[in-house]
């Protein structure tokens, strides 16, 4: 029996993660990131949940990289930690992988080196790569041929005929795996409900040129640190420009640096200004490359924009542009940053004003063209939200294939294949995993419950102190508050919110209550009832109550 289990990248953007498994044979193909939503305080990264693949643990041959975008390998050093495996990726893929692997200190994990065009065989299963074109260079889908047929895999993909590597999608054998007979197709739905064809990436150099050429201050570019044909672009404005250009980011040198070295990004050396020599040139002679395409509260554009970076201060006249599509669920941080930038008395230019961005993803017309070459025998709708997910289906019953042979799969739900037919697997465990600073997986959903009524309504602590065998109270309790409202009646709420723990603090001495946990019940409940009566607001309250 063939099953596909999705870990993750179906109903979300991000934190693509999908298991093929066929006979003893199970194989990973990519494991991604996602950006936390506005309701996740404190959270860095969300990461799938890796709870099924500790139980088929025996059974991994691999973990298998489609491209290097953080969405695709994100997740790699947390799945490392867990469970170790040789990972297949091509040069550059790797290459950002390893990047990322010694800021883990995991140094010397399998790194196998794949190209278009290489098979890798497993007692069940035989793996073969071919080119896509995709916004990063070395991007592969999958052919895994099996007993029972073959399972198409696209990975991200478009059909640009003119990319910034020459690198096209390789046309030619997917419409060969399509006259052979495809059982299975699974395809990138990202752009499923974005009409016609997606322009080439080479219109955005059209845009920078223009941009650069009549711009009389320093020029500011954010994008995602490993758009690897985004950085090529703006070397090639710089230069025509006569400008010097200048990287800023941690993330953003290193896959740089990368690049250049594996020979994936051309940058010629006398274009290139150390950061700490920035003061040295004149405003209109510098491009500055940066993160921050997303708003992230600590990326480089974003303290650009708050005046908390310590060596880049925007005057007027300065042309910032942000050379990305929002994130679903970035839209407001984007926006405030925006604006802020906007108030620096800079011009802003972004892909609602400015022919500035290019999506990497095929568009309604290029899934139709690759479903019509392949003509799958089921479809999977892959890397989308839900709606995406239902374009890209409705586009598979435009060209033919039947509305019973097409499904749209949610995490944790596989998918099973055998001489029977298709039909949907009993679920397993899939979810969210979220990293809190060094740790992950140790932040619950109570703790997000907790910060998030914080955030809301702020925290009482209450601290009283009792002598059970004398059956009184110890002094007057104390009540702390941070967060919560300031009312001209707090004063008054005060006093009546001490006199009504006094009161459950005697109801439990006169009952003997000596059980703590029953005794911070009584505390909390009555606390959160008249702090209720009283605002309407429900702060979390800590009840700290000592026994003399």
């Amino acid at each position: 029996m063939l099953r596909l289990v999705p870990l993750g990248g179906l109903g979300e953007i991000g934190k693509n993660s999908l298991v093929v498994e066929c006979g003893e044979d199970a194989v990973i193909i990519d494991a991604g990131m996602m950006f936390p939503d506005e309701d996740m305080p404190g959270i860095d990264l969300v990461i799938p949940d890796f709870t099924y693949l500790k139980q088929i643990a025996w059974r991994i041959r691999g973990l298998v990289l489609t491209h290097g975008h953080e969405d695709h390998i994100g997740a790699v050093p947390y799945l490392l930690k867990e469970l170790d495996m040789p990972i297949y990726g091509t040069r550059l893929t790797l290459g950002l992988l390893r990047n990322k692997l010694a800021e883990h200190g995991l140094e010397g994990r399998e790194l196998r080196e794949v190209a278009p065009g290489m098979e890798i065989g497993f007692s069940e299963m035989k793996l073969r790569f071919l080119r896509v074109c995709h916004s990063i260079p070395d991007g592969v889908g999958l052919a895994i041929d099996t007993p029972l047929g073959t399972v198409l895999h696209t990975g991200d993909f478009k059909l640009d005929q003119t990319p910034i590597d020459g690198e096209i999608t390789d046309c030619n054998t997917l419409a060969s795996l399509g006259e052979k007979g495809v059982l299975l197709m699974l395809s990138d739905s990202t752009n499923a409900e974005v009409e016609g064809m997606m322009p080439s990436e080479r219109a955005v150099g059209e845009a920078l040129d223009e941009l650069f050429k009549c711009s009389a201050g320093k020029i500011i570019v954010a994008s995602f640190a490993s758009h690897i044909h985004r950085i090529q672009q703006v070397v090639r404005a710089a230069e025509r420009a006569g400008r010097k250009l200048a990287f800023c980011g941690r993330n953003m040198l290193g896959n740089v640096n990368t690049a250049v070295r594996l020979g994936y990004l051309e940058l010629p050396e006398h274009l290139v200004v150390p950061f700490d020599e920035l003061p040295r040139y004149r405003r209109d002679d510098l491009v500055i490359m940066c993160t921050g395409s997303q708003g992230e509260p600590l990326s480089v554009l974003t303290r650009i924009a708050y005046h908390e970076h310590p060596f880049i201060r925007l005057t007027r006249g300065d042309r910032v542009i942000i050379s990305a599509r929002p994130v679903p669920g970035n839209e407001k941080s984007i926006q405030k940053t925006i604006d802020q930038l906007f108030k620096c008395g800079a011009e802003v230019f972004y892909e609602k004003i400015a022919g500035v961005h290019v999506s990497g993803h095929a568009a309604q017309e290029e899934l139709k063209l690759v479903l019509n070459m392949v003509k799958p025998r089921y479809f999977v709708p892959v890397h989308g939200e839900y709606r995406q997910l239902w374009h890209h289906a409705r586009l598979a019953e435009e060209v033919g294939i039947a509305p019973g042979d097409i499904f749209i799969l949610e995490n944790g739900t596989p998918l099973e294949i055998d001489e029977g037919g298709a039909r949907i697997g009993d679920p397993v465990q899939a979810g969210m995993i979220f990293v809190d600073g060094l740790g992950f997986g140790d932040t619950a959903d109570v703790v997000l419950r907790d910060r998030r009524q914080l955030s809301r309504d702020g925290i009482f602590i209450v601290v009283a102190c009792i002598d059970q065998g004398n059956r009184r109270i110890m002094g007057e309790p104390d009540i702390i508050s941070r967060g919560f409202a300031y009312i001209p009646e707090a004063y008054r709420i005060m006093d009546e919110v001490r006199e009504e723990l006094v009161r459950t603090l005697r109801y439990c001495i006169d009952e003997g209550i000596s059980d703590w946990v029953v005794l911070n019940w009584h505390v909390r409940n009555s606390m959160s009832r008249i702090l209720f009566e009283k605002t309407r607001r429900k702060p979390l309250i800590i009840p700290i109550i000592m026994e003399m």
